[in-house]
């Protein structure tokens, strides 16, 4: 079994893919023992076959359909062989070597989400815009500190990865599902680059609209939950 599983949802990233598994087992050469899992969803252009060219390591999970980006992420958790996952985003835009510069802490810190904050963004107005709006919603209602909870840099306990709820844009809300499950959220800094090639997948509506009703949601979420209770199974002793 791995130490880590690195999970990276794309769609549509032809000519970012192959360069960023490239970047991986460079940046990973003397870290943790790892596998990555890129999970292709629906992708009509040569992502896939981009990603199997990566090495041994690299696995390739299809979706017969585009079913978005937190279905990707769920695809990989389920598949993961490592204790640990980490997820990145398939454009590129996340540096691999953060996860080598963070390994050492991870590795001696109780379990935890670290959850990447973005040095600088290398985004455009409208979806720099938009993610301020939705993380003030989100801080509002969620009472969640996490001040980037759109950063697709994120590393956890593979079991608890495993075990949260499936929801549609559920990646969204990754640190305040964590702390749900009662795992600590530690912020780190990670960078942002450009993206080689394409053009980001998300608009206004996806972006504002959406995430405000599904905060909406995750806040009843939150509020219905309660601690799971030990059970013990009672034996008849003269049977």
């Amino acid at each position: 079994m791995p130490d880590l599983t690195i999970v990276i949802p794309v769609h549509n990233e032809s000519g970012n893919i192959g360069s960023l598994v490239k970047e991986i087992n460079s940046a990973l050469v003397s870290g943790p023992t790892y596998e990555i899992i890129v999970v292709d969803d629906g992708s009509t252009d040569e992502s896939a076959e981009e990603a199997m060219n990566g090495g041994n390591h690299v696995r390739v999970l299809r979706h017969e359909k585009r079913t978005g980006k937190s279905r990707a992420l769920v695809s990989g958790f389920q598949a993961a062989n490592g204790q640990w996952i980490a997820t990145l985003d398939g454009d590129g835009q996340n540096d691999p070597v953060d996860i080598v510069r963070l390994w050492p802490r991870v590795q001696s810190s109780k379990p935890a989400l670290f959850a990447g904050i973005r040095k600088r963004r290398n985004d455009g107005a409208v979806k720099l815009l938009t993610s301020k709006f939705a993380n003030f919603v989100r801080r509002r209602l969620l009472k969640d500190d996490c001040r980037d909870a759109g950063c697709g840099f994120k590393i956890l306990p593979a079991s608890v990865a495993q075990s949260l709820p499936y929801f549609d844009n559920m990646h969204r809300f990754l640190p305040a599902l964590s702390r749900r499950a009662g795992l600590p959220v530690i912020e780190v800094d990670v960078e942002d680059r450009p993206r080689l090639a394409g053009v980001s997948k998300y608009g206004f509506f996806d972006r504002a609209v959406v995430a405000f009703l599904d905060t909406v949601g995750v806040f009843w979420l939150i509020r219905r939950y309660s601690d799971p209770v030990r059970v013990v199974e009672m034996n008849n002793a003269g049977s």
